[in-house]
């Protein structure tokens, strides 16, 4: 993984979510310029994809390969998830979901560079 890029999209993500919490907080309904922030960010995601499939073409490996293929690929659900709940239930609720949303992609990003750093646990 390219660390710099990770760390992007982790930042990335933990603004989007405190946008969210912040919008929640004003008891306000995902809006478009929250979804765009989201679809800009399951981009970043996209890329990240991109890159850790273009590394193991390259033939670097990670310490386990199912593991960081399932957190590479998972990140990339979370967001359209998330997204999907909070457009059929369009309250303030929905809003949070879409911080927590958020707040599982730094999580997930940290447990890749983890698992390409030879960690198996």
């Amino acid at each position: 993984m390219i660390f710099g890029f990770a760390v992007t999209v982790a930042v990335a993500a933990t603004v989007v979510a405190l946008w969210s919490f912040v919008q929640s907080a004003r008891n306000r309904l995902p809006d478009n310029p929250l979804l765009i922030a989201l679809a800009v960010l399951e981009l970043l995601l996209v890329a990240q994809l991109v890159i850790g499939i273009v590394l193991l073409a390259g033939g670097d490996r990670p310490g386990s390969l199912a593991t960081y293929l399932a957190y590479l690929i998972g990140s990339l659900v979370v967001l359209p998830v998330g997204a999907a709940w909070a457009l059929a239930e369009r309250s303030r609720s929905s809003t949070a979901v879409l911080g927590i949303a958020c707040l599982a992609i730094p999580v997930m990003v940290l447990r890749l560079n983890e698992v390409w750093s030879g960690a198996t646990a």
